[in-house]
């Protein structure tokens, strides 16, 4: 009797855990889309040329805003993107970082990510993963993987890149014959908007023929915009119509693929934008003190790491109290005119949002100012367009959040989530969680 009241219990255990298994994934396929650049406005303010935005908005739901990591730019924000955490966890802190060399470069390899990421934790559930240019990727877990990469010798060339790093070999190729056709060199890379559409009609292929259950998409069009115009403009106008029409093909291939009732959806992106006025050099005036901020073979004694709304402060020796509290002095002394272009961040605030766990102290630029690496000459002079990397608080720097789809309520309208959230979301709605992420799934967006 005993045994078979045992047998009992253990079987209704097993029924009660799948069930909650079933329940915790809403969806078979979730399709996570990142528009480089991207801004709450594209999608609220309807004279945007964004009419697929705007069908998901009415079909789904969304926040008002997404509050960024710090620095906000992209290759960090596309870690958290894509792990839930923040850059002190993942190791990915800034979008150019040194290599074994000291030379400071665009990191690429998917190995250098310290975080489980989406694509990881997909595969041990046993899910097909797939993605399409999305920065550092190379080498990831990834079952179709187009990864965000260039030549060694020329930047404007992405396709022998692709190529030869796709996952599995020959994927590019078959993308040529299939999807996009026999495409020169400046189709797959940021010198047209092209890379965008063909990006997007890859992934709509994948979708179609392979359906992983989880695909990453990284549109970058809108960014170079954004940079050469600011927050509006012609160009920037274009650029939009550009992302929208990219997410236009993918929700077509969702359609085509018959994943319409299993699919969701999210349109995201790594950071909105700002306006620039003018420059700030923070590290002449390390050099009006004397001390040599250029970066050779070896690291030196000080200097402001710039990353365009912010500057991290590093000492070679951290525990060089002595040369911290003269440029600390000298920040101090500077004329109000300077002072009022930026505000300091301090070590526990660093550690608070998790940020550079190396830095002593970070510059947060004011609206309008761009902080750029020049160790001479003048320490500020008028500049144009537009920036980002500035301090999470900041209204503008804020990028978007829409959800829609199988599993997704209607009408469900936050005024702000965090971009560390979003990973753990896409992992909630796949039915699986991620290792020790720092954000937290938003449930009130789903069924």
């Amino acid at each position: 009797m005993k045994l078979n009241r045992l047998k009992k219990i253990i079987t209704l255990n097993i029924l009660v855990a799948s069930t909650i298994a079933v329940q915790a994934q809403t969806a078979k396929y979730v399709v996570l889309v990142s528009i480089d650049g991207f801004r709450p406005d594209f999608y609220l303010d309807k004279s945007w040329p964004t009419p697929n935005l705007q069908q998901l908005v009415a079909s789904g739901s969304y926040a008002k805003g997404v509050r960024c990591i710090f620095p906000s730019v992209t290759y960090p924000s596309h870690t958290t993107l894509i792990t839930g955490t923040f850059p002190a966890k993942h190791g990915i802190t800034y979008n150019t970082m040194p290599n074994e060399e000291n030379k400071y470069e665009w990191t690429t390899d998917a190995k250098k990510i310290k975080a489980e990421t989406l694509w990881q934790a997909a595969r041990k559930k046993g899910l097909k993963s797939a993605s399409v240019s999305w920065p550092i990727s190379v080498g990831a877990e990834v079952d179709y993987n187009l990864p965000e990469i260039w030549s060694e010798t020329n930047m404007a060339d992405r396709k022998s890149a692709i190529s030869a790093l796709a996952t599995p070999k020959g994927l590019l190729e078959e993308m040529e014959k299939y999807a996009i056709g026999d495409v020169d060199m400046e189709d797959l890379n940021l010198s047209s908007l092209a890379m965008d559409e063909n990006n997007s009609r890859m992934a709509a292929y994948i979708l179609r023929k392979y359906k992983p259950n989880l695909l990453s998409i990284h549109i970058a069009g809108v960014d170079g915009a954004e940079h050469k115009d600011g927050r509006s403009g012609d160009g920037v106008s274009k650029a939009v119509a550009s992302a929208d029409h990219a997410v236009m093909n993918l929700m077509d291939a969702i359609k085509k693929a018959g994943m319409q009732d299993s699919t969701t959806i999210i349109i995201t992106g790594d950071h909105g934008f700002v306006n620039v006025e003018k420059t700030l050099s923070p590290n002449v005036w390390l050099t009006e003190m004397g001390v040599d901020s250029k970066v050779g073979k070896e690291e030196p004694m000080a200097k402001f790491q710039s990353a365009g709304g912010s500057a991290f402060f590093h000492l070679k020796n951290s525990k060089d109290l002595t040369l911290l509290k003269k440029v600390r002095q000298k920040l101090a002394d500077l004329p109000a005119e300077y002072k009022q272009m930026f505000r300091i961040v301090e070590r526990d605030e660093l550690t608070k949002i998790g940020a550079d766990p190396h830095a002593s102290f970070a510059l947060a630029a004011a609206n309008g100012v761009y902080i750029q690496d020049a160790t001479t000459g003048p320490v500020s002079v008028p500049k144009k367009g537009g920036a980002h990397g500035y301090f999470p608080d900041s209204p503008e720097i804020r990028t978007g959040f829409i959800i829609a789809g199988a599993g997704v309520k209607n009408g469900v309208i936050l005024e702000s989530i965090n971009l560390e959230d979003v990973a753990p979301t896409v992992a909630r709605v796949l039915g699986f969680s991620l290792t020790n992420p720092d954000g937290k799934a938003v449930t009130q967006f789903l069924k």
